[in-house]
Order: structure tokens, then C-alpha cells, then sequence
């Protein structure tokens, strides 16, 4: 399953109102397991109790015996959870007889919820342990991206009940956000460019970006992020990626390393509940149009030849940044021929939706994108976003909305 469109997943049902946080928790888990499309079979939820010092049952579901309502397991007693407070999910092999009885032998576990100090050590709040045929590194990203959603939505929940808004430093974040972002059109060797950034809220955690590398700046790079969440986190996020992306364009270095030191920049530096999606393209003065990418968890750009009546997608070439601070990513290419024209985007344009909650979907920007081709960057740009908001302006659902059209005109 597409890690952005299972954190959508996620959220949408941690979002809606419950008693308290481990109502919110239990229904997620119902939700995943009858989702056949996360291949879940069944999870437990487990609490910590510092005073204890242990985790206990909170909740279970799934075709295999139970374990009894007050089971709980000492935390000297399973070495792994200092390991999950470092690495948020784990795989491993069962030691614990009663579990092994229980007909465990093979767990994944993720920490959801903040950190608190047990002996002068942190832990996670709860630790979601689920069942699934495949217990592998691919099942291990699932977990890992549904519990950085629910800790999410568990701080959320938290700061909305203590939240004041100071206007007047909103508006410095706004200021700040803006002055990041480039002019929208920018012209390079055989190419036109426009990017645009449409923020759901005053700030936002969409950003695009075009960074002159090389040291002739025979190259340039094309960057559009979308910072998880919204509001003034995601775009201290945003702000943050941006800069550093900048930083990294003055240096010599190749995209594949490039992406891998983001990623562990954002594992490091932000909460573990937070996580960005990153395109970012390479243009160089190279006659043959070469161009080359790499796709950390991005919605896969829109790939349109002169001469063609079909879209090729760029696929994603790794995951988001954040939760997976040692993950690997390929590099990919394509070739511009002259009118070929591609087109990135953020999800908030498939997501926004109309007054009876239809999202827009990548049907009608494929329809939209074909019939304008043959525009300029700037114009297949606008009418791309003028649909959306049109079709939208009745919607309650809100979302950063960022494209940018790159066109090759000689």
C-alpha cells in the first residue's frame, strides 16, 4: 500500500472525535485489520505503566488465543524496548514462553505516543505490536508509517487542548515561509519552469525549490517537498528541509547520497511523529535531455512526450524521509525530447475534495494535463490549479496545494 495514501488512511480515522486517546487507538487497530489492503491479520496495544515499570495489555484483536486482561511484560525483562526507543519498530523472533504458547513466535512492534523515563531511560507510551503473514522489512515500513500517524494525531490531540494562536507570529512564520520560496518561472538552458505553492492554512508544509549545482551551474536541481501535517509545524519542517536542501546544492554531491543524508536529517532532527515526502530532479545543459531523480514517498510525477496521447509515471525510488533513518534510495532517468513537459505535484491537489467530499483525483489532472500540453509551463500551471480550487471551493477538506511544470522549448 502507498505509504502517503496509508497515513491519509490513518489519520482520517484517528481524527474523528473519541472519548480519549486509547479509543482512538483501538479504533485504528479494528480498522487496520479489516483493511485487506494493509495485509493485517490481527495486533495487539500495549500500555506502559512507569510506576511498574512494564508494559500491560490494553487491547487485542485477531483469530489466535488471548493473552489474560492484566498480562504484562517487565521491561528489564525484554532488552528490544530500549531498542524500539531508538529505532521506533523492530522484527524479531519470540522468547517469552507464555507468547510462544500463544502461538507467537514472530513479532513486529512499533512505539506510538511520546517518550517517558523509566530509570532514567525513555520508552514509548505504547508499543502496537501486529500480526501479518510477512513479517518483513516491507511490513516493517507499514508499521513504522502507522505508528508515526497515530503519534501524530495522539499530539494533536494533546495540543488542541492547550493551543492559544498568537497571530502576530504567524504572520512572521508566513513572511519567513514566503521569502524561502523562489520566483515562479525560471528559465534554464532548453527549458521553462513555474512553480507555484497554494498553502491550506497561513503556512504550510508544501515547499518547491530550483538550485543551481555544478560548478559552471550546468545543472539544476528541481525540488518539491510536502512536509507531513499542517500549519506551523509542518512548515518548520518545510523551512527546515528547504535550507538544508540549499546548503547541500553548493556541494559536489550525487543525488543518491544527497537523499540519504535529508532522510537522516529529518530522523534527527524532528519528532518521530514527523515524516516528508521529497522529489527532487536534476536538469542539466546536456543535449540529449537528460534528466535524473529520486522519489522519496512523493506522489510520481506526470511524464507527457510531444508526440504522445499517454502519461508515464516517475516512480517513488524510496521511502519518505523520517521514519526509516537508514533506508536507501535509487536513482532513476528520463530524456526530454523539445514539447515534452513534466509535471509534479503535491497530494493536496488529488485529495482536495468538492461538498459531498469527492476528491479530485489523478483522473481529472491526467485529463487537464493532456488537454493543455501544448501550453506554456505557466499556463498548463494555472489551469491545473484553477480547476482544483474550482472544484473545490464548496469542499470542507483542505490542503497545501504546490505544482511545478518543467517544459523543454528548444
Amino acid at each position: 500500500m502507498n505509504q502517503k495514501k496509508l497515513h491519509r488512511t490513518v489519520e482520517t480515522i484517528a481524527s474523528q472525535k473519541f472519548e480519549n486517546e486509547e479509543a482512538m487507538l483501538i479504533k485504528v487497530l479494528n480498522q487496520i485489520v479489516e483493511n485487506e489492503k494493509i495485509n493485517v491479520i490481527g495486533g495487539r496495544l500495549w500500555k506502559l505503566n512507569a510506576d511498574t515499570k512494564c508494559y500491560t495489555i490494553l487491547y487485542q484483536i485477531g483469530a489466535f488465543e488471548k493473552l489474560t486482561p492484566d498480562f504484562n511484560i517487565a521491561i528489564d525483562d525484554y532488552p528490544f524496548f530500549d531498542l524500539i526507543a531508538k529505532e521506533r519498530t523492530i522484527l524479531g523472533s519470540e522468547t517469552n514462553e507464555i507468547l510462544r504458547s500463544k502461538g507467537i513466535f514472530r513479532y513486529s512492534a512499533s512505539g506510538v505516543g511520546s517518550k517517558l523515563k523509566v530509570s532514567g531511560k525513555p520508552y514509548f507510551e505504547y508499543l502496537l505490536a501486529l500480526n501479518s503473514e510477512h513479517i518483513n522489512e516491507e511490513f516493517k515500513l507499514t508499521l513504522n508509517i502507522i505508528a508515526t500517524a497515530l503519534t501524530s494525531q495522539i499530539k494533536q490531540r494533546r495540543y488542541s487542548k492547550s493551543t492559544n494562536t498568537l497571530l502576530a507570529d504567524i504572520d512572521k512564520a508566513r513572511q519567513l515561509q514566503k521569502s524561502i520560496l523562489p520566483e515562479h518561472e525560471y528559465n534554464f538552458s532548453n527549458y521553462e519552469l513555474f512553480g507555484i505553492t497554494d498553502p491550506a492554512e497561513i503556512v504550510g508544509g508544501d515547499f518547491f525549490d530550483y538550485l543551481k549545482a555544478g560548478d559552471d551551474s550546468d545543472r539544476l536541481g528541481v525540488v518539491v517537498g510536502d512536509a507531513a501535517s499542517k500549519g506551523i509545524a509542518a512548515a518548520a519542517e518545510a523551512m527546515y528541509i528547504s535550507g538544508a536542501l540549499r546548503m547541500a546544492s553548493s556541494f559536489e554531491i550525487k543525488i543518491a547520497p544527497l537523499m540519504k543524508r535529508m532522510n537522516k536529517l529529518v530522523n534527527k532532527i524532528f519528532a518521530d511523529d514527523k515524516f516528508a515526502s521529497l522529489f527532487y530532479g536534476e536538469l542539466s545543459t546536456d543535449k540529449s535531455g537528460l534528466f535524473l531523480y529520486a522519489n522519496a514517498g512523493h506522489n510520481p510525477p506526470m511524464f507527457i512526450r510531444a508526440d504522445s496521447d499517454t502519461i508515464e509515471y516517475l516512480s517513488i525510488t524510496g521511502p519518505v524521509l523520517g521514519p526509516a533513518p537508514k533506508a536507501n534510495y535509487t536513482i532513476e532517468n528520463i530524456n526530454f525530447g523539445i514539447g515534452d513537459v513534466l509535471l509534479i505535484y503535491s497530494d493536496g491537489l488529488i485529495d482536495s475534495a468538492d461538498g459531498d467530499f469527492e476528491p479530485y483525483g489523478e483522473e481529472k489532472i491526467e485529463n487537464i494535463f493532456m488537454s493543455v500540453k501544448h501550453l506554456s509551463a505557466k499556463e498548463i500551471t494555472y489551469h491545473l490549479l484553477n480547476d482544483v480550487i474550482n472544484f473545490a471551493k464548496n469542499g470542507k477538506y483542505l490542503d497545501d496545494k504546490t505544482i511545478v511544470v518543467i517544459k523543454r522549448v528548444k
